[in-house]
């Protein structure tokens, strides 16, 4: 360590649709603050920039609510609004450990809603966590979980939360229980006295049985049925009948089970955990006295950090010196380590590689984007699918139906001298085991989890089941142009003046858009500084919805925009100019045109890349099964057919203003087509939400990306959204498997109940079995890459 580095300890809206042609295009406003590929109408340019073809935008109010009112009432959907970030004061997160099936945490759930203290509490498996509202102390609500036999620990803000670790004594339970079990068979085969056998088989089941019938006791009295409960009485009732071996291998074979499916789908949750390990814990903070090492909590929005060679970065943050490559794939997904240099965005958990960086942090620890994925996707985890909630609703109805109909054929065939009352009661026991849906309703929640944990570390948010599933389902996609299939860092090709200077027209062009960030003004800015053109005294900036911007020059207004603000607002003609604008279209360049109410002044042409990732990603698309991809821009024919044929997809929509992009969608979803739309979450925000599915790109820079769709690439380009279609279809493959492979598995132990050929540990083992299986075929989405 050096001389000055020191070290601190801390704690840690829509016409009429177009036709199609072969290819088409439209855009949207935007609405909310701007970064490069940003509409020139974002709220901080409202007004002072000028809008070109590429940009139908207008002027708009309210950060998200001008987005959010022009979605269809029919097509809104959870997370077009952002939600708040932090509960409320007296809403506690805890981690809960020890639930292996949905039913356990609906027996909590309830058991804490008779509590008068609890004003509201929502227990979610998938995750294995709980939000409750009370105005008691936390040890007391650890005490009422515990009472049901898990174990409850406050989540905080803290970092460093650490993997689900089996309870201590776990393992041990089933195998003491085993052992005794093992000696009373023994015992009896060697004629040991009968008394002893029995003790034996006795102590095994009250030392694997207290558990589950201690959580049987408050399920029972907080009116659920679960499988707990289940197993209690089928143990039970096989001691009541002088059945002690049966009851044994019964309470033995649900310990085991249970111990077995909590450490398999712990691992599954862990996977999503694991992000929490990427970012390390402390930082070196610049001071006036050198460096010194001190907890990332303790550091600000603000502060100065330096990442040595080797390093993690801490926090998110801006390059201020420094060159070096950065690995963001823990991040992004990326799979080329990124050059940075001063202006760089850095992200925390990124790994740095070569050269020293000195980074402005620019978010707090808890609210980073590895802080926010982590955030997110544990809420998204919670969100039921469509196949969950249809499962769920069955099982409520399966357990008691099933439950009441061993109870009438432990009664009723005897009661009528139809067979022994043992052997009806043997069969009723059976059929209280089988009763126990635990494979059937973990078979959807087991994957979602994977699939969605797996993603995370991929650099893909999936924000929910029904987002996976439905990313599963799609067989077309649409994209906008520019900064989704393109760069979206146009550079100026051409500058012409009519009967003025190139110079003048660009200095004009230059005053229209000096107060944007959109990439069209970028490019003219960046190319009036390269030609050291200055910008003239301009005012009264103000946009016009869809067609361009306009700013008053020495009391006189001046005009930047597409063929459109001239023709039908302006009402010149644009004859003189035809052949031109025809040739530079023909070639593939974005124009704005420059002039006055009176004449036209100039053009200025602009042109986009191709992404090199684009062509790749589409055509892996249409191998994933993809039957139809769009691109949908707001460009002339010329541009969208020179970008649609560069990219490979199968036709365009061209020319249309913002609201034209949800009719757009619609006309595709009359096709018959179920479509996701990709574009950057914030100029797309309505037909975003529009679309069956939504997918921002770049959501590692942007939290109203993250807010707007319905999946986020956190990398700013497409090569992860080939993974994310093939990892959805896959989940759906794999839940359809699982629910399959549970029904029958019960119908086979519900017929061979009446036969005699089904005993209870074959029933218990085909229970635990099956749900073994199940958690174990989901976890093979957390394999995929």
């Amino acid at each position: 360590m050096k001389d000055n580095e020191t070290v601190e300890t801390g704690k840690k809206e829509a016409k009429n649709p177009p036709a199609f042609k072969k290819s088409l295009d439209f855009t949207v406003t935007a609405t909310s603050s701007p970064k490069a590929g940003d509409s020139c109408c974002s709220n901080a340019n409202q007004g002072s920039s000028a809008c070109c073809e590429e940009d139908h935008c207008s002027s708009m109010s309210g950060e998200n609510a001008g987005v959010y009112e022009r979605i269809p009432q029919e097509r809104r959907k959870p997370g077009d609004q952002a939600e708040a970030m932090e509960p409320n004061g007296s809403i506690r997160s805890y981690r809960i450990e020890g639930m292996d099936c949905s039913s356990c945490a609906l027996t909590l759930e309830n058991h804490l809603k008779e509590k008068p203290y609890v004003k509201s509490v929502s227990v979610h498996f998938s995750s294995a966590t709980m939000k409750i509202d009370h105005g008691n102390e936390v040890t007391d609500i650890v005490r009422e979980v515990d009472k049901l036999g898990y174990k409850a620990s406050l989540i905080t803000k803290r970092r460093g939360q650490v993997e689900l670790q089996p309870a201590k004594g776990a393992s041990s339970v089933p195998l003491l229980s085993g052992a005794l079990l093992a000696l009373g068979y023994l015992g009896s085969l060697a004629g040991v006295t009968a008394w002893l056998t029995v003790a034996l088989y006795a102590v095994s089941m009250m030392i694997a049985g207290y558990k589950p019938a201690k959580s049987a006791f408050y399920a029972v009295q907080s009116r659920s049925l679960d499988m707990n409960v289940l197993m209690t009485a089928a143990a039970l009732g096989a001691a009541f009948i002088g059945e002690w071996l049966e009851g044994a291998t019964v309470v033995w074979l649900f310990a085991v089970g249970n111990m077995l499916q909590t450490r398999s789908i712990d691992k599954t949750r862990n996977t999503l955990r694991s992000l929490m390990d990427l970012t390390p814990d402390d930082a070196w903070l610049k001071t006036d006295s050198g460096l010194a090492r001190k907890p990332v909590e303790a550091i600000s929005a603000g502060d100065r950090i330096v990442v040595k060679p080797g390093e993690k970065i801490p926090l998110d943050g801006v390059v201020l010196e420094g060159l070096s490559m950065v690995n963001q794939a823990p991040i992004t997904g990326e799979s080329v380590p990124v050059d940075k240099e001063p202006g760089s965005i850095v992200y925390a958990g990124s790994l740095n590689a070569n050269g020293s960086l000195e980074i402005r942090v620019t978010k707090p620890a808890d609210d980073t984007a590895v802080a926010r994925i982590i955030h997110m996707v544990e809420e998204a985890q919670d969100k039921k699918a469509p196949t969950q909630t249809f499962v769920d609703q069955f099982a409520r109805i399966y357990t008691p139906v099933v439950f009441i109909l061993a109870l009438l054929i432990m009664f009723v065939p005897p009661w009528f001298a139809v067979g022994s009352w043992s052997e009806w009661f043997y069969r009723g026991l059976e059929l209280l085991v089988v009763a126990c849906p635990c494979a059937l309703v973990i078979s959807t929640p087991v994957a979602i989890v994977s699939a969605i944990g797996n993603a995370a570390r991929q650099g893909v948010l999936i924000k929910g089941g029904s987002s996976l599933e439905m990313a599963g389902k799609i067989d077309a996609v649409a994209f906008d142009k520019t900064g989704t299939l393109t760069e979206g860092k146009p550079k100026v090709s051409y500058v012409t003046g009519f009967g003025i200077p190139e110079e003048e027209v660009v200095s004009i062009a230059r005053t229209i858009e000096e107060h944007s960030r959109h990439p069209i003004a970028s490019a003219i800015m960046e190319y009036a500084k390269e030609q050291q053109v200055r910008p003239l005294s301009g005012e009264s900036y103000q946009a016009i919805a869809g067609k361009g911007a306009q700013a008053s020059i020495n009391g006189k207004p001046y005009f930047a925009g597409n063929a459109r603000l001239f023709q039908e607002d302006l009402h010149l003609s644009l004859a003189p100019i035809a052949a031109i604008l025809s040739e530079l279209q023909r070639s593939g360049n974005t124009l704005v045109i420059i002039g006055t109410d009176q004449e036209l002044l100039g053009i200025i042409a602009v042109s986009d890349t191709i992404r090199p990732v684009t062509a790749a990603a589409i055509s892996k698309l249409k191998a994933a099964g993809i039957r139809q991809t769009v691109m949908l821009t707001g460009d002339h024919e010329g541009t969208a057919a020179k970008i649609s044929k560069q990219a490979g997809v199968d036709r365009y929509l061209a020319g249309l203003l913002p609201e034209d992009k949800v009719e757009g969608l619609r006309q595709l979803q009359h096709e018959g087509y179920t479509i996701a739309m990709v574009g950057d979450g914030i100029n797309d925000a309505p037909a975003l939400a529009s679309a069956d599915l939504g997918i921002a790109m770049g959501g590692a820079g942007t939290d109203t990306a993250m807010e707007t769709a319905d999946i986020v690439l956190m990398a700013d380009n497409l090569e992860r959204l080939p993974y994310t279609v093939e990892l959805s279809r896959k989940a759906l493959a794999i839940i359809k498997q699982n629910i399959w492979f549970s029904l029958i598995v019960k119908a086979a132990a519900l017929l061979l109940i009446f036969p005699g050929w089904l005993t209870l540990w074959i029933a218990v083992l085909s229970d635990t079995g099956a749900a073994l299986i199940v958690i174990l075929n989901s976890m093979r989405l957390l394999r995929m890459k």
